[in-house]
């Protein structure tokens, strides 16, 4: 997504805006927790501070699809992020156009989370011996193997 920055260099306009759908390579995605992207779109301007350097302000969403942390399945992450970064290292000397397709990448990146699970009932996922509870689902001291090497541990 290539903007032309000769309008701001040339001082006809402050800023330029832009509002369009992101297509994102399949190679970038291939090598991430990502499965896919879809919906993402930007909103958003480029525009000089006072120091003549430029600022990206915009807005990224969309919904990309990630690996359930529990189930392991497919789920859809809904995802806005916020873009205020100063992108004058980006730029070659006398370039005028910058691809802001990386910067919008990384933010991507950034916002994938470790964690994300729509699980709600827990009873399914268990096994001889096991079970996975919740983190607020109290706790039965007699199932747990460890309190008894805890109060050992206690009384050495």
């Amino acid at each position: 997504m290539e903007i032309d920055l000769d309008k701001i260099n040339s001082g006809i306009v402050n800023e330029i805006s832009f509002c369009e759908a992101v297509k994102f390579d399949d190679d970038l995605v291939k090598n991430t927790d990502i499965k896919s992207l879809e919906n993402t779109k930007v909103n958003g301007k480029i525009y000089k501070d006072s120091s003549d350097g430029f600022v990206l302000d915009a807005n990224l969403a969309g919904d990309m699809h990630i690996e359930d942390s529990i189930s392991l399945d497919d789920v859809i992450y809904p995802f806005s992020i916020d873009i205020h970064e100063n992108i004058e290292e980006n730029l070659e000397n006398n370039q005028n156009t910058i691809d802001i397709l990386p910067i919008l990448w990384q933010n991507i990146v950034l916002e994938v989370p470790l964690r994300y699970t729509k699980v709600n009932d827990y009873s399914n996922y268990s096994g001889d011996g096991w079970k996975l509870i919740s983190e607020d689902e109290p706790r039965d001291k007699a199932d747990n193997p460890f309190l008894e090497l805890k109060e050992k541990f206690k009384e050495e």
